[in-house]
C-alpha cells in the first residue's frame, strides 16, 4: 500500500523480506527476472523504430536507480534492493521517450524557431499499455513461486 511516494509500514516489509528462507528468496527473483524480461521484450517490440536507439534504451536495473537521463521508468528503491529491478527507457542520447509514449499538443515554439506553430504529436504508447496488460500475469507467477517455495520448504521441514 502506498500513500503518496512514501511505502506505508516500509520497515515492518523489510524485516518480513528478510526473514523469508533463502529458497523462497531465490525462487521470487527468478520469477521476477522472468517477469522483467517479459515486460522488457514486449516494450521493445512496441516501441517505434527509426534508428533502433529508443528500442536498445529501454533496459532493466536489478535493485538500484534507473539510468541517469532515463524519460520512462518505474519507483526505483523501495523495498528489498535483491527482489527489485527498474525498467527504463530513455539514456543520455535518447531523452525524448516521453514524447514518444505521451501525444503532445499544439503549441506555439520557443528557443530556436521562436512563433512558430508546433501542431502537436499522437502519442505511441510503447512503455506503461505492456505493463498493464501484464500485471496480472506477473503477480500471479510470482505469487506461485513463491507458494511452491514454500511448499518445498514445508514439506522437508516436516
Amino acid at each position: 500500500m502506498a500513500k503518496g511516494s512514501r511505502m506505508v509500514n516500509r520497515e515492518r516489509l523489510l524485516k518480513k523480506m528478510a526473514a523469508l528462507p533463502a529458497q523462497v528468496r531465490s525462487a521470487l527473483k527468478q520469477s521476477l527476472a522472468q517477469n522483467a524480461d517479459e515486460l522488457t521484450a514486449l516494450q521493445k517490440r512496441l516501441a517505434p523504430v527509426d534508428d533502433g536507439d529508443l528500442r536498445e534504451s529501454i533496459v532493466q536495473t536489478w535493485g538500484g536507480e534507473a539510468p541517469r537521463y532515463a524519460s520512462l521508468k518505474g519507483k526505483a528503491g523501495e523495498g528489498d534492493p535483491d527482489l527489485s529491478v527498474t525498467i527504463s527507457a530513455g539514456n543520455s542520447k535518447v531523452r525524448y521517450a516521453h514524447l514518444v509514449e505521451f501525444p503532445t499538443a499544439p503549441h506555439i515554439n520557443a528557443g530556436k524557431f521562436p512563433g512558430t506553430q508546433h501542431p502537436g504529436t499522437p502519442g505511441t504508447p510503447f512503455f506503461y499499455p505492456p505493463y498493464r496488460a501484464l500485471k496480472r500475469r506477473f503477480k500471479s507467477r510470482m505469487t506461485r513461486s513463491a507458494k511452491k517455495a514454500a511448499r518445498s520448504i514445508a514439506s522437508k521441514n516436516t
